[in-house]
């Protein structure tokens, strides 16, 4: 991780001095993370490849005043997470997330073929939970997609999110309770 972070600092001090090729390089390393990540907030492909396009824009904007005082990954996804909750409340309404069958669902076993009828439980199972993911706040909702698909640490979610450790921890901890309330019937019906 140190040498990644190492070399995002490296591409930014040349895209700095106007290096298109380091841009590509850097676009290339985080480019699918940020769309992810978009996508999952904001449950529109092409919105997300907007906002996608817009934040390495503003990277690359920022590159010659861009100081490592924080983790790169954590500056982008402060970059990115302004963008999408400026989207959100443009929006101002909340619709569910699309499934787009990149995703498995937890506790699905894959060794194992499945039958239509449990693909297809499993892929109402999935929207469910991707629903109820999308009913949270927006504050709420980046949080969970930062910790469970980009795997961020609490701190980087707090800086990304301009939060204290405690207050990141709580801010998780009130949306899995929100998650669990939301879907108790999902286990029941295991």
């Amino acid at each position: 991780m140190v040498e990644e972070e190492s070399e995002d600092i490296a591409l930014m001090a040349k895209i700095a001095k106007g290096d298109d090729e380091a841009f590509r390089r850097l676009i290339e390393r985080h480019e699918l993370a940020v769309f992810g990540t978009a996508v999952k907030m904001l449950q529109d492909r092409f919105v997300a490849e907007e906002i996608t396009q817009k934040v390495f824009l503003r990277v690359y904007w920022a590159a010659k005043r861009y100081r490592p005082t924080a983790k790169f990954r954590t500056w982008l996804f402060t970059i990115l997470r302004r963008l999408v909750l400026n989207e959100l409340r443009r929006r101002s309404s909340s619709s569910a997330l699309v499934f787009t069958g990149d995703d498995a669902w937890e506790g699905t076993p894959s060794a194992s073929p499945r039958s239509p009828a449990e693909l297809l439980v499993d892929k109402e199972r999935l929207e469910l939970v991707e629903r109820a993911i999308a009913s949270l706040p927006p504050k709420q909702r980046l949080a969970v997609v930062l910790k469970s698909y980009d795997d961020l640490s609490y701190e980087e979610i707090g800086r990304v999110l301009g939060l204290s450790l405690s207050a990141t921890r709580a801010l998780l901890f009130r949306a899995r309770e929100s998650l669990r309330k939301t879907l108790s019937f999902l286990r029941e019906s295991r």
